[in-house]
């Protein structure tokens, strides 16, 4: 159901380069509200489908593009939380309640990528991306096990919260990050040179990191990091890139664009908090925006990554 442009939304340019990336007449949209946390959405081009969590209510939600209807797509849900989906077309989901990440077969089988490292179990996986040479790359911070709302609470087996890599081939899991404090939303540049990370801490500590790291890629590992951009609303959560290296962010009053220069160039304004975003439709220029109750879309002057 198409509920029209609620109040408090529209563009704030920040900067002139913003300009070419919006279209003048086009307005947000609220396909649907009735979440108590929206994350995670993922575009699935061949059924022209969006995928999302709300995980506080253990389940999958399915926005089908054509028939602008929204249905359930898996309940319960393991209190899913990030999705992507990788080179095969395949779901790769983190599940807070089940601890672990996930693939969804297309026979609808699900195979477990990741549930321990070092004989422990992971904290509570939080977002995904998968590399054009199939690795896996998620985060581990603790929001699904601290308390009985986006999980199940329990105690940190983990030493701290980590990004870990799983190998495309093998399947071996390893910790490519140690540093971060919460580690969350995480995306490649275009070109998977760098791998951008946000970094939460400050949900937990009144002193801690509000930012996006950009870290350079050395194939499976990674190397020089530098903060690339410090949220001035809220906090950055998921993100993606446009096909010209802008950077697309969740913050406390909607979704941020940053040149790849690190300048802020403008915003799209949402009235709740947004979690994440995605680039989809049929030429990847519709931004899906997960606000923490309603799912928004707004068609941009721009294009997402293609990676499929």
């Amino acid at each position: 159901m198409f509920y029209g442009q609620p109040e408090g939304t529209g563009f704030e340019s920040l900067d002139p380069r913003f300009n070419s990336c919006v279209i003048g007449h086009v307005r947000v949209e609220r396909l649907w509200t009735g979440a108590r946390w929206s994350e995670g959405p993922a575009w699935f081009a061949a059924g022209r489908y969006l995928v999302w969590s709300d995980i506080p209510n253990n389940r999958m939600l399915r926005f089908d593009e054509c028939s602008g209807q929204v249905s359930t797509f898996r309940s319960p849900s393991n209190y899913s939380n990030g999705n992507t989906v990788d080179r095969q077309g395949r779901l790769v989901s983190c599940e807070h309640g089940a601890r672990r990440v996930t693939r969804t077969e297309h026979d609808g089988s699900i195979s477990v990528i990741a549930d321990n490292h070092t004989g422990k179990r992971l904290n509570s996986p939080n977002d995904v991306i998968v590399k054009s040479d199939g690795s896996i790359w998620f985060t581990d911070p603790f929001y699904g096990i601290v308390v009985d709302y986006e999980g199940g609470k329990a105690p940190m087996e983990q030493k701290g919260c980590y990004v870990y890599r799983v190998d495309g081939n093998t399947g071996e899991l390893t910790v490519v990050a140690d540093d971060f404090d919460k580690p969350n939303g995480l995306a490649f540049s275009p070109d998977e040179k760098f791998l951008y990370i946000a970094d939460t801490g400050i949900s937990h500590a009144a002193n801690g990191p509000k930012h996006i790291r950009r870290l350079e890629v050395n194939g499976a590992t990674l190397g020089k990091s530098k903060v690339f951009a410090d949220c001035t609303a809220g906090l950055f959560d998921g993100f993606r890139f446009d096909a010209d290296g802008r950077l697309w962010t969740s913050a406390g009053d909607g979704v941020h664009c940053y040149d790849p220069d690190g300048t802020l160039l403008g915003k799209v304004l949402i009235p709740e908090l947004v979690s994440n975003i995605c680039f989809g439709g049929e030429k990847l220029n519709r931004l899906f925006i997960c606000g923490t109750t309603s799912l928004y879309s707004v068609y941009l002057g721009v294009n997402g990554v293609k990676t499929y």
